[in-house]
């Protein structure tokens, strides 16, 4: 329940103190009764074997020539972009939040997992924890609404005319997303979040973060690129389409479970007035920027990582993603005493739907 405030944003303190204790309440309650820890357990560390073993187990069968044929080798591609998304949602999402284990070292070892899939664990960190998590669907401070200009993917932006149509083409760009992180997006965020004076927060600084971003780059184009075009007997062009088609299927799935999740009509995009203060306090804001969907179909809740329940990923990003399906309840009851929304959509097909229906509403509006 924790939020970082920059001075400009200050959100309202009126019903935040009793909702937070109540709920914290029955929630601490719920483990204490259970017998269980906050953090993972051996679920989370089959999850990781398996998520990790869908990346590599191909990559390492091509390497090591078991796989030769050239057909084959490509429809490994997007299973590798299966475990691609499935690492980030499953296994590196919950370690940068806090939420794998007890203890930090092995949290920030397996936070680094989205180095190795060409991502910046500091980045993502400051992007998602830091300013997605307090300014949820606020233009302006949520990076997750910033995107490029034809795409809008707030009531508060810039529209085109071209925005019209962004409900179709949107889904393309969507599978560049893992690509951009992995090209030249962590490269421009360093130096943003550098410039507005957000290291301090992590109490680091632009000198040791960079270092460590270039190498980590190094590592994985050594990994990815170098080690295919050294061991495996096929040309750039065919490597090159491999690893467009393995990040364009990570992309697309990381958008079908993050998009649906706040960009929905139900969910609202508030604005600070004047002197910056928000109408809510941080728990309401979250409760009204956030959706859950799809929370009874047990594949989508095992492979996202439980973002599926985002609702109580916002309320309790340190809490583990496996104990989401029954901390739902407990969080659905507690806001209707608090007179506080609960959103959800029962289908994961209903969740894109509405977020599509949203993206053509986005691309009709004017601000």
């Amino acid at each position: 329940f924790m939020s970082i405030q920059q001075p400009n944003i200050r959100f309202s303190r009126k019903l935040d103190a009793d909702f937070n204790k109540t709920l914290r309440q029955r929630v601490n309650a719920y483990f204490a009764d259970e017998k269980l820890g906050k953090k993972g357990n051996y679920k989370m560390y089959l999850k990781t074997a398996i998520m990790l073993s869908l990346y590599l187990v191909p990559f390492a069968l091509m390497l090591t020539g078991v796989i030769t044929n050239k057909w084959i080798m490509l429809g490994m591609a997007p299973l590798m972009g299966i475990g691609v998304a499935g690492i980030g949602l499953s296994v590196m999402h919950d370690a940068n939040h806090g939420a794998y284990s007890n203890k930090n070292w092995v949290n920030r070892i397996i936070g680094y997992t989205l180095n190795l899939l060409g991502g910046n664990a500091f980045n993502w960190k400051m992007q998602h924890n830091t300013l997605h998590h307090t300014y949820t669907n606020i233009d302006g401070m949520d990076e997750d609404l910033e995107t490029i200009p034809l795409l809008r993917f707030s009531p508060h932006a810039k529209r085109i005319n071209l925005h019209r149509f962004q409900y179709i083409y949107a889904w393309f760009f969507y599978g560049l997303m893992t690509l951009s992180w992995a090209l030249f997006k962590d490269f421009r965020q360093i130096y943003t979040y550098h410039k507005k004076g957000l290291f301090k927060l992590y109490n680091t600084s632009l000198k040791k973060e960079l270092p460590f971003l270039i190498a980590s780059k190094v590592f994985y184009y050594g990994f990815i690129l170098a080690l295919p075009m050294i061991f495996m007997e096929i040309t750039f062009l065919q490597w090159l389409t491999g690893f467009l088609v393995m990040h364009f299927v990570a992309g697309i799935i990381l958008a079908m479970i993050f998009q649906p999740a706040h960009i929905v009509a139900d969910n609202i995009f508030p604005k600070p007035d004047e002197t910056g203060n928000m109408e809510d306090n941080f728990l309401a804001h979250q409760m009204k920027t956030t959706i859950n969907f799809g929370n009874n179909n047990k594949l989508l809740n095992w492979y996202a990582g439980g973002l599926n329940f985002q609702i109580e990923h916002h309320l309790f990003p340190n809490v583990c993603h496996i104990h989401y399906k029954q901390l739902a309840p407990i969080v659905k009851e507690t806001a209707r005493e608090f007179n506080l929304p609960y959103h959800e959509i029962p289908t994961f097909r209903g969740a894109i739907a509405a977020h599509s229906n949203m993206l053509k509403k986005l691309g009709n509006e004017i601000a």
